[in-house]
């Protein structure tokens, strides 16, 4: 189970960042430098839309172009092909007044004419009507195809309109597999007194789309390099703006570590300069402010430790009396036994306090050391079971063990581990309303760890957050039965961390808490799973678990064997 995340101040492990070597890796890294970056997220932004943009504009123009040179060819062609057809009428018109021309020589000319007058590719000419004498025969440059590129409407519209030009796209054929671009264009032509022609001329546009071709290519390298150029511009312009930024984010990531001396370097006038002088100006403030609750607090402190110490000494003499008066309880009066009975439980707990107050101020100050020493966690909360059984027994409750491991050395300060399974171990005992109590003890390769679990009230979520705060107490109301000063659960969490370790809680109302201490084998920060889960998830009840038993005690030792009450199966297990 990995760290878990309610009541617990654990160590976060991050996950290492892609390497932009492995393409798989891409899509990861590209998300968070999205998410993370405010310039990488703004230029994609920017390129993309910019990209957009200059492809809609690219394509319009394409399209507008490519209509308007079509367009524009055509409008060439029907006035070459005008032209042409004049030029041959004229001829015609000029040769039938003379009668010593033959017909066929007539429309000779007239073709003379046209190649003269026009860049058809292909022309013909096809008498309207019925066989007339002395009519000049039907005539192209290319009769094998033309049936191929004359459609009947188009045919049946120059025969109807004598005085109009009837156009329409072709394919006209090329040496290669495929066939060039063409317009064909229809009209009439008459030779005075004998008969009326259809004149045909195909024109070539084979060169248009090598035009269109070369206008849309520059199109597209104008259109990357614009793109490119607003990249770069953007860039530039962002860069400016945001390495500020990027400076202020870091400043304020390193104020907020505690290096309270950093600063942003002004320069100019403009708003980012008055952003920076803005932000010292709060670093400085808040430098100050720190600084004087850091003396506060100092002061705090040593005011705790002294007095705490200095109470010491009498509360020592206080303590040695009232033994004595307690001692002698039996030969008073009823009420007066009752007042040293309760004179003897409160110095006691008085003195408790106190010295828990020292241990507080010594965490303060940071001058607690610890005393390391090989120890078994498994051993060390029997030993703390034991040394606790008559307090479980005035509640009722039954205190049981699970140890499937935990009992490989472990360096530790025992003492101070001691005090946390005995300061949690206690307050299961006080609140587990006489249910039985589960003590697990488990390890892996990296940690041991130690879960004390009751079946009480249990907590609220809210006050789960709250558990290891100073003096803190879920319901002020209830009467400690055991008589803790309030501080108990704080040292544990300062002994934990002291330790490089973890002490988490989980808490749920009707459903009792469950607490986990994980300390390292070694001296690195935890990571990775722990032994034993923080959140118990749907647990059956204690007596359908069969995998606890309760410990035996011996009457006359009041401590328990090593193992006893430990299911044999568990511990066997790893260590």
């Amino acid at each position: 189970m990995t760290a878990p995340t309610t009541g617990v101040t654990g160590t976060v492990t991050t996950a290492p960042p892609a390497r932009w070597s492995l393409w798989r890796a891409w899509p990861r890294s590209i998300a968070a430098l999205w998410r993370s970056s405010l310039r990488f997220r703004t230029i994609l932004v920017t390129i993309g839309l910019t990209a957009l943009a200059v492809i809609v504009a690219c394509v319009w123009m394409a399209l507008a172009i490519q209509n308007d040179l079509f367009a524009s060819r055509k409008d060439q062609v029907l006035l070459d092909a005008e032209q042409a057809r004049a030029a041959a009428q004229r001829t015609l018109d000029a040769a039938v007044q003379s009668e010593a021309v033959r017909m066929e020589n007539v429309m000779t000319l007239a073709f003379t004419a046209l190649r003269d007058q026009s860049s058809a590719r292909i022309m013909s000419a096809y008498r309207i009507g019925p066989p007339v004498p002395n009519a000049p025969q039907d005539r192209s440059t290319a009769e094998e195809v033309m049936p191929d590129l004359l459609t009947t409407s188009m045919r049946a519209l120059v025969r109807a309109n004598p005085d109009q030009q009837i156009w329409q796209p072709v394919e006209l054929p090329a040496g290669g597999a495929g066939g060039a671009p063409g317009i064909m264009v229809g009209q009439q032509l008459s030779i005075p007194g004998v008969a009326s022609y259809e004149l045909y001329l195909a024109y070539d546009l084979a060169n248009a789309p090598e035009t269109l071709t070369f206008v849309q290519r520059t199109l597209w390298v104008v259109g990357i390099g614009l793109v490119l150029l607003i990249s770069g511009i953007a860039w530039f312009v962002l860069r400016s703006v945001t390495t500020p930024i990027s400076e202020a984010a870091e400043t304020s990531a390193k104020l907020a570590a505690g290096r309270l001396d950093v600063r942003l370097e002004v320069r100019g006038e403009d708003e980012l300069a008055t952003l920076g002088r803005s932000f010292n100006a709060m670093a400085d403030s808040i430098e100050s402010q720190i600084k004087e609750l850091a003396d506060l607090s100092l002061v705090q402190q040593r005011f705790v430790s002294d007095v705490s110490h200095e109470l010491r000494t009498p509360m020592t003499t206080i303590r040695l009396a009232a033994d004595m008066i307690n001692d002698q309880r039996e030969e008073f009066d009823p009420a007066t036994a009752r007042a040293a009975e309760l004179l003897n439980a409160q110095v006691q707990r008085f003195e408790t306090l106190l010295t828990d107050l020292l241990e507080i101020s010594r965490y303060d100050a940071g001058s607690v050391q610890l005393e390391l020493e090989p120890t078994s966690l498994a051993h060390l909360a029997e030993d703390v079971i034991g040394s606790m059984h008559q307090l479980a027994e005035q509640h009722g409750s039954d205190v049981r063990l699970v140890a499937p491991g935990g009992y490989s050395p472990v360096d530790m300060d025992p003492r101070r581990v001691r005090r946390i399974v005995r300061n949690l171990l206690g307050n299961a005992i006080e609140h587990g309303e006489g249910r039985p109590i589960v003590v697990t003890v488990d390890s892996n390769q990296q940690a041991v760890a130690i879960g004390v679990r009751d079946y009480g009230m249990g907590m609220k979520p809210e006050d789960v957050e709250h558990v290891f705060d100073r003096f803190w107490r879920a319901d002020p109301s209830r009467k400690r039965t055991i008589g803790g000063t309030g501080l108990g659960l704080s040292i544990a969490m300062g002994d934990a961390k002291l330790h490089g370790g973890e002490l988490a809680v989980w808490s749920g109302l009707g459903r009792g808490t469950n607490f986990v201490l994980t300390l390292p084998r070694q001296a690195a920060p935890l990571g990775g799973a722990w032994p034993i889960p923080v959140d118990p998830g749907d647990d059956a009840a204690l007596d359908d678990l069969g995998l606890t038993a309760p410990i035996d005690f011996p009457g006359d030792e009041g401590r328990p064997e090593a193992g006893a009450g430990t299911d044999a199966a568990a511990r066997g297990g790893s260590a």
